[in-house]
């Protein structure tokens, strides 16, 4: 059997020696889309892993019938035809807890950055710092802070408890909604000191959303926040996306922004992705990312590990701790 595995999206070093040490051969280079499904039955490889930019849909499928395994290097799989691929006997994996502090952390950077105006004091500081000092001191002035506020978590799986679990080290109230979980047990991990573990039941969308002075989004994808639900939540409030594009209607948002119902809003996903409108990014009043929430060196390290474990346990080999694979790495 071909032990050809690509990683066209790319994959962690750590990752990538583990399924060498276990025998595979990992190719890196990427292929373009319309040239993978040639490259995949010429070279006889038998294991896809792909971020957020590769396709994997049913023609593609169909069309490589050696494929045993697909790998998604993160949480969303809306880039695979998950339930397809798996009639066909595919198997198909992704890696839900690497990256949930990533995100949790990112969520934050947002909210501190519109708490503060910190996005756009960077730009203006920039361009007259040194002529309007103390006008733009003046405009800046009136900051927030979050401590003792209440931030609603939309979605509160693992990255939503991720992001409760800052909140509550931060002294706010969390209020969470998701129709899967009635409560959760978070562990607030104090180094040196204890664990403080503190329990959060859920709420319903309508009491999260009206009652909160920040809202974060953590849920698969969707349109969940239309004209609909701002009118309901309170005048001054934050939101921030960090989930997928289109959770929040971008026309919708654009609109309460304007009238200022919505104070500011943090945006790491959009609707166009790799190109959203111009409206979203020239407004004054968004925080702008270029969906990093998983983009750094440790939630990497941790996809590439998890995604390699699972590959070499889906490709028939016995499941492997993770400081066995350190060990694996080591040797």
């Amino acid at each position: 059997m071909s032990k050809l595995i690509l990683a066209n999206d790319g994959i962690d070093a750590t990752g990538k020696q583990l399924l060498e040490k276990a025998g595979f051969t990992v190719l890196t280079e990427k292929v373009a889309q319309e040239n993978l499904i040639a490259e995949i039955n010429a070279k006889g490889i038998i294991a896809l892993t792909v971020r957020s930019a590769t396709k994997v849909r049913k023609d593609f499928i169909d069309a490589c019938p050696a494929l045993k395994v697909i790998g998604r290097g993160g949480v969303g799989m809306d880039n695979i035809d998950v339930d397809y691929a798996r009639s066909k006997g595919i198997q198909v994996i992704n890696t839900p807890a690497a990256s949930s502090n990533s995100v949790a952390e990112l969520v934050f950077a947002h909210l501190y950055d519109c708490a503060r105006f910190l996005y756009d004091s960077n730009r203006n500081m920039n361009v007259s710092g040194n002529t309007k000092f103390d006008e733009l001191k003046k405009k800046y002035a009136k900051g927030v802070e979050l401590t003792g506020k209440t931030i609603g978590i939309v979605g509160f799986g693992r990255i939503g408890q991720a992001v409760a679990r800052i909140a509550l080290g931060t002294g706010m109230k969390v209020l969470a909604f998701d129709p899967f979980v009635k409560e959760a047990e978070v562990a607030l991990q104090i180094h040196g000191i204890a664990d403080v573990k503190v329990k959060v039941a859920t709420s319903s969308l309508e009491e999260v959303i009206s009652n909160s002075d920040f809202i974060t989004f953590h849920v698969p994808g969707g349109e969940v926040i239309t004209e609909k639900e701002l009118a309901i939540m309170k005048n001054g409030v934050v939101l921030v996306n960090a989930a997928r594009g289109g959770v929040i209607n971008e026309a919708a948002l654009i609109g309460a922004l304007n009238s200022g119902k919505v104070a500011h809003a943090g945006l790491d996903v959009f609707v166009n992705e790799p190109t959203p409108s111009d409206d979203i990014l020239e407004h004054t009043k968004i925080s702008l990312t270029p969906h990093i929430g998983a983009a750094t060196n440790e939630a990497q390290e941790r996809i590439g590990v998890e995604l390699a474990e699972k590959m070499i346990t889906a490709l028939g080999f016995r499941a492997f701790s993770y400081e066995f694979l350190v060990r694996l790495i080591n040797l």
